[in-house]
């Protein structure tokens, strides 16, 4: 069995463009950068962004992007804009909304999700 050395990253966000920001994030999660990378293996490593706060949006998606979900019953579509999950939950739950959309979906996403952390 092979032994995955797992690297820690720490990023500072301040002044960074959303998206950018969660597409480099969402290799390191995934290990891309390695030499070993194969789509099946998780050897990703560890990501710490930092000042999540100062992340910038560009154009108008702070007011016009909807986030959808369903909760499995008759006419249970939920949404919500990027503003109001903003006010209820953070700007750490948008920039994992962000890099979660970047991975694949598949049982690897649910271990790669949780090598992302926040720090102020």
């Amino acid at each position: 069995m092979e032994i995955i050395k797992r690297e820690n990253h720490n990023i500072d966000a301040t002044g960074q463009v959303l998206g950018r920001l969660a597409t480099q994030v969402a290799v390191l999660l995934r290990g891309k950068n390695k030499v070993g990378f194969a789509p099946y293996k998780d050897i990703g490593d560890f990501v710490t962004v930092k000042n999540v706060e100062g992340i910038k949006y560009t154009g108008k998606k702070f007011q016009d992007k909807i986030y959808y979900h369903h909760t499995l019953y008759m006419g249970g579509l939920k949404k919500a804009t990027m503003k109001e999950v903003y006010l209820k939950k953070g700007p750490q739950e948008i920039f994992r909304k962000a890099v979660m959309g970047m991975l694949t979906k598949n049982k690897l996403r649910a271990l790669q999700i949780k090598r992302l952390k926040f720090s102020k």
